[in-house]
Parts: structure tokens; sequence; C-alpha cells
């Protein structure tokens, strides 16, 4: 079974025109063709007509079961109010985390505004994803994306799980150190590239991941990702085929690391229905 836990139904060609429709027609599509189980579609920190809100994704999604939702939140924009209608959406199974976008925007993790969110997550049980490392804009600032801080954020709650995106890359060191040091800290391995994996480049970035799963990062905290559209879905499939870990390992990473985190049911996806869970 494959959960790819880090997808995207944003248009980056051009956020002026709204494709929400035609980007899951293709998100399935691309799905089906690489034998991907379930997706979790993160929404944007900004609504426009290309980057759709938490809503409409919610209610476009509502009948295809191989689809749940992490929630995106707005630094400038979020209210505690908000969590009002994310608690209905949590409740019906829809919504599965929330994320948050430093970097892209200019805070820590472990900013007071985020209070209420975290308090919402340890209550409803639902992991918080992080974006950490390098942008995909040029004009996000690092200072705000280095995976060390979302260590202070750990420390102070506990009670949430978070998910360090990308390893942190290129800080993939402080990464693992930080999920190292903190039981209640994961990781995913989205976003690595841009498009396909280039073939030096791809050997550089498994050798960094094969390095953190020997030298400190447990398989059991490591989610399988790749940021799409952003990163290709069928380069991503043979980077994994191609890391030198145990089968068991690439299981847990595959999906029931993503299925325990997220709490998420095999039997709701359709591949399963034929047969392959």
């Amino acid at each position: 079974m494959i959960v790819d836990c880090h997808v995207h139904v944003n248009n980056y060609q051009d956020e002026t025109v709204f494709v929400l429709d035609r980007s899951l027609d293709l998100l399935q599509h691309t799905m089906r063709r690489n034998r991907v189980d379930l997706a979790m579609i993160l929404t944007s920190y900004v609504v426009s007509p290309g980057r759709p809100s938490t809503r409409q994704v919610v209610e476009a999604i509502r009948d295809l079961p191989q689809f749940r939702v992490v929630a995106g939140l707005d630094y400038f924009s979020f209210r505690p109010e908000d969590l009002v209608e994310l608690a209905d959406y949590v409740r019906a199974g829809i919504v599965r985390g929330l994320k948050l976008y430093p970097g892209y925007q200019p805070f820590y993790p472990s900013d007071a505004r985020w209070e209420p969110a975290y308090q919402f997550a340890a209550e409803h049980q639902i992991p918080v994803m992080i974006h950490s490392g390098d942008t995909y804009s040029p004009r996000g600032k690092l200072k705000y994306a280095h995976p060390l801080h979302v260590d202070e954020a750990a420390v102070d709650h506990p009670d949430v799980r978070f998910v360090i995106c990308h390893i942190g890359n290129p800080w993939i060191r402080d990464c693992m150190e930080v999920v190292y040091k903190n039981p209640n800290v994961y990781t995913d391995i989205s976003g690595l590239t841009l498009g396909d994996f280039e073939d030096r480049f791809e050997v550089y970035m498994r050798r960094q991941v094969q390095d953190m799963l020997l030298y400190g990062v447990e398989p059991h905290r490591v989610l399988y990702g790749t940021d799409w559209p952003i990163a290709s879905m069928e380069s991503y499939l043979d980077f994994m085929e191609e890391l030198a870990i145990p089968a068991r390992d690439k299981r847990k990473i595959f999906a029931e690391n993503a299925l325990a985190l997220f709490q998420l049911e095999a039997r709701n996806s359709p591949l399963h229905r034929r047969g392959r869970v």
C-alpha cells in the first residue's frame, strides 16, 4: 500500500485561474498510474482562485475516499474561531491534520499565535505539519524555516505530534536531531526535487535519506510524500525503490506510519476493495 502524505491541488502556473476540478482529475489519474492508494491534500496558507480553501477542497473530495485533507493556516488571518468549522471536518474524518508555512510567512513555529491551533491538534489527536527547509518561492525567508525551530514547539507541546516537512532540506542533519530528540516529531521526504530527480542529485539525496535512517531517525517516524505536482510521483517511486533499506522499513514509510499518525482507515482505500491491502 502507498500513502502519499503530501500533495497539493494549487494552480502554480497561474494563481488567478481556478482549476480545482481539473487538478483533482489529474491527481486521481496520476495516483492510479502509480498505484497510490491514499493521498493527503495540503491546502494553502492563502486563498485565491488558484489556491482553493480548505472548505472548497473538503466539498470537492466528499465522494472521493482516496483523499483526506490537511488544513493550511494563514499566520496573518488566523483566528481561534476558525477552528470551529475545522472541528466539524475533523469529526467527519475528512480533515486529518493542520499545516503551517514558516518561511513562506514570517513566523517561527513557537509563535504564541498558534497556541489555540496546538491545543486543537492535541484535543483532536491530529498532527501539525510544518514547512521546513528551502522554499519554492524565492521570496521565502529561510531563517523562519529551519527545522531546529520545531524543537521548541515540540518541547512546549508534548501532546502534539509534529511533522517536519521535506526533511528540513538542506538542513537534513538538524532535522535528524530534532526527530531523534523528540518522540512527538516525525518527518516526511517530500519536495526534495522539482519535477523528476536528476541522476546525480538523486544519488546524493538517496544517500542522505539512507544515512538519516541508519544514523538517528527510526523508520517508524518517516513518512512518504512527494509534494505533487511540484515533484513527480513516478520519479519518487523510483527513488524509493532504490533505497537500500529493509523491505519492512519501506512498508512503514510508504503507508503504515501515515495510517497510524493520521488515523486513517486502510479499508477506505478503493484498492483495498480490489484486494491489494
